[in-house]
């Protein structure tokens, strides 16, 4: 089926309105009218080239939430009507060690949401800046928050789990002291669970003027992390920081604040890579630097249960379509609180 959506035809152009094929659902299908789709930092990266390896005409998207229209005749968990999401993944081999732990973001064969190939026209995936989309009911996730809330929920799919994922991992909770480094899309949702699972929750910021913000956040304590005061009185306290900034940077200020056995774990994806870090701030307190890349199917709904629980979500702009270009502009900026979505009834053109 033809539908609207609106994606680039080269890294150098604009976004624009286009139209894309969608599969006819298979028997284990779910076809989903979107709602809402959120814009990622990562939408940003692989339109404009700067990942390589993006196919064109590219369509964003991996923050999708919509309803149920239509399910393949073997489908048993959703119906037509159901409140559902899809998150940055749409496919993976479901039989290997990962996807056999529910771990299929670390899939060898994992198929995300856009731009890896797949036998639907035109040869790879198209996302969530589309009217609909038709995905494998592995890949589907419930939403249980109320749908008036439904715009702010999309986020979750990716900013939500990319941050709850190693907060799990790495135990956060009560009695743990968590750095959050970045508030910005990543961050702001690290804050908010950090905050939730009962952790004692640091936020890192380069800027003054986001200090009332992240309080206002969840954050039991602010530091600009341009303060080299501000930063050595919490030298040697951190369980774990999970740092979201998008944009290399020097990576020792933050270890240092490691205590013994502690872990920098790395979510935000830079363009270019870190400054290679000074090896005595590992070995003399056995601290790691770790990575973590959004989260299974099971944990992300999970992670959407979770939320539900706690009246959890995203903050958010929400844009027309025809605004996605100048979004772009401002989220290079920063110029967001925090997370940009689409309302997709716009992709009317």
């Amino acid at each position: 089926m033809k539908v609207n959506a609106y994606g680039a035809y080269a890294g150098d152009k604009p976004l624009e309105p286009l139209q894309i094929t969608r599969r006819t659902p298979g028997a284990h299908d779910v076809q989903i009218d979107i709602a809402y789709c959120g814009i990622c930092h990562s939408d940003l990266h692989q339109v404009r080239t700067e990942w390589a390896g993006t196919q064109f005409p590219c369509v964003p998207g991996h923050e999708i939430v919509g309803r149920v229209v239509t399910v393949g005749a073997h489908v048993s968990g959703f119906k037509p009507g159901d409140l559902v999401g899809i998150g940055c993944i749409v496919d993976s081999c479901k039989h290997c060690e990962e996807c056999d732990a529910g771990l299929e973001n670390y899939c060898d064969n994992l198929i995300g949401t856009y731009n890896f190939p797949t036998p639907d026209e035109p040869g790879w995936t198209l996302g969530g800046y589309s009217q609909k989309i038709v995905v494998h009911e592995r890949y589907v996730l419930r939403i249980r928050h109320p749908e008036e809330q439904l715009a702010a929920v999309a986020p979750l799919l990716c900013a939500g789990i990319t941050t709850y994922s190693p907060l799990r991992h790495w135990n956060a909770g009560p009695g743990k002291k968590v750095g959050i480094v970045g508030i910005g899309g990543l961050g702001h949702m690290g804050i908010k669970l950090a905050h939730a699972m009962g952790a004692h929750v640091v936020a890192f910021t380069t800027s003054e003027s986001k200090r009332a913000d992240a309080k206002m956040l969840g954050a039991d304590e602010v530091v600009v992390s341009r303060n080299a005061d501000e930063m050595a009185a919490h030298a040697k306290s951190f369980d774990l920081i999970v740092n979201t900034v998008a944009a290399p940077h020097n990576l020792d200020a933050f270890l240092a604040l490691l205590k013994r056995d502690g872990t920098l774990t790395l979510v935000g994806a830079p363009a270019s890579p870190h400054p290679s870090p000074e090896v005595f701030n590992l070995i003399f307190k056995r601290r790691s630097i770790a990575g973590s890349m959004i989260g299974g199917i099971p944990e992300t709904q999970e992670m959407l249960d979770f939320c539900a629980e706690h009246g959890i979500v995203s903050d958010i702009e929400l844009i027309r379509a025809d605004e996605i270009n100048a979004a772009y502009e401002r989220m290079l900026k920063g110029d967001v609180k925090y997370r940009f979505v689409i309302d997709n009834a716009t992709l009317t053109a």
